[in-house]
């Protein structure tokens, strides 16, 4: 498993990608994704809604157990991803592509996250 170098992530196994023109982008590792099994029903903050960094802001549920989705950063949602919505298993096949979950705007800049290779050591345990 490959972490991609230019994101940051969370310690409760979400990615960010860096901000463009003040929003970046969030998911879940395939750590994460690999964890929970076959992902069957995904529930995303609305947009408009703001989250805040290390709170939850959504779930997903797969046929092993329901996660909660925690925000990597605090700000308000801009586009939720209705693709996983239709289609949960894309967090499994493409959670550092297409599976992503939702665009947030920044209200400040992201605190304790790690890069790639903290974040494979944080896994590795």
């Amino acid at each position: 498993m490959s972490n991609p170098q230019q994101l940051r992530y969370s310690k409760e196994h979400e990615w960010l990608t860096d901000a463009v023109d003040g929003v970046a982008t969030v998911g879940i590792t395939e750590h994460a994704a690999n964890a929970l099994g076959d992902i069957v029903y995904v529930q995303l903050p609305e947009v408009g809604a703001t989250v805040t960094a290390g709170e939850e802001c959504g779930e997903l549920e797969s046929t092993k157990s329901v996660s909660e989705l925690y925000s990597p950063v605090t700000g308000e949602v801009v586009e939720a991803n209705q693709d996983v919505v239709d289609d949960p298993a894309l967090v499994n096949t493409a959670p550092f592509a297409g599976g992503w979950l939702f665009k947030v705007r920044l209200s400040d800049e992201p605190g304790d996250l790690l890069t790639a290779d903290e974040y494979t050591a944080f896994t590795a345990g």
